[in-house]
């Protein structure tokens, strides 16, 4: 990977540009996110964050085939810095995806899409709390409700950017401070509600580090909470801490994948175990394996709901 930065001041804030050269075939995704938090405008890709409280504007854009330039204002170069640093992994622009390709390029499940997609990234969260939160609202209810509860959240308690109307997800700190009846009244169960309060508290606290890198060690704290399982730590994993080990086993979408697969039956459903044991060739990239093996679903007219587009 090459990169060069400069720094430029405009309207009493700093301005740091960082042109990537990937490390492997990557394209920027073509549309924002349905939450609403990423947005595409004239192939500029565009999202509000903050960094240590300071809001930041991150815009990324493909200047060429194989160039990627990010760009960030805010007051204070490191914060500017540091949103780059998200964006980047939440984009995988820096992942070396070549192992994985010449390992899998004539897989007989995935093999073909590898071949047709080979820059195929898991898309992810530039907050690990973000994925996290994301993810107790997606448990076993529908994407299109879960979405609509993700919303909410951002419209009551996101911050929001004046000049361009952008809006970030609420951080742990602000969620840590709410009580489940609130949570609630946005249509989050109660159980859902009282998990993700706690989360945010232990992750408010300093009990818990997402960005810690032994992350297997918050991981098994936030186990500990009553209504935060596997699934949800996999996708911490998958779509926040860009663990592409990382596979949600429980989803719906892989229990009916290998249930069809592993005993011809359109309508078997395997188990978690049964999943896990499935993708186990595909480790250490089990979870891009399974996205490309829902996409492969896809064309064989297996039902599926890929957990990233």
């Amino acid at each position: 990977m090459t990169a060069a930065s400069d720094l430029r001041q405009r309207a009493g804030q700093v301005e740091v540009r960082v042109e990537v050269g990937p490390p492997w075939t990557f394209r920027l995704p073509r549309y924002g996110t349905p939450d609403g938090l990423t947005r595409m405008h004239g192939g500029v890709l565009q999202r509000l964050l903050h960094v240590d409280g300071e809001a930041v504007l991150v815009r990324a854009a493909q200047t060429a085939p194989g160039r990627v330039l990010f760009g960030a204002q805010a007051r204070e170069r490191e914060p500017a810095g540091e949103a780059i640093d998200r964006m980047r992994q939440a984009l995988g622009v820096d992942q070396d995806l070549r192992p994985f390709y010449e390992r899998f390029r004539f897989d007989p499940l995935i093999g073909r899409g590898v071949r047709a997609n080979p820059g195929l990234r898991v898309h992810g969260k530039p907050s690990a709390f973000e994925a996290l939160a994301w993810a107790i609202c997606e448990q076993l209810i529908e994407l299109g409700r879960a979405t609509q509860i993700q919303r909410r959240l951002i419209s009551k308690l996101g911050g929001r950017c004046p000049l361009t109307g952008l809006r970030d997800s609420p951080p742990a700190e602000v969620l840590a401070r709410e009580s489940p009846a609130f949570l609630q009244s946005l249509d989050l169960s109660y159980m859902r509600s009282c998990a993700l309060i706690r989360a945010a508290k232990e992750i408010a606290g300093g009990r818990v580090d997402l960005e810690h890198p032994d992350h297997e060690r918050g991981w098994r704290r936030l186990r500990s909470i009553p209504g935060i399982g596997s699934w949800t730590v996999q996708m911490l994993g998958l779509t926040g801490q860009a663990r592409l080990d990382q596979l949600p086993a429980g989803d719906l979408a892989y229990l009916k994948l290998v249930g069809r697969l592993r005993y011809g039956d359109p309508y078997a459903r395997a188990t978690e175990h049964e999943v896990e044991e499935f993708f186990e060739p595909y480790r250490p990239w089990a979870g891009l394996a399974g996205m490309h093996a829902l996409r492969a679903a896809r064309a064989i007219g297996a039902p599926a709901r890929s957990v990233a587009a």
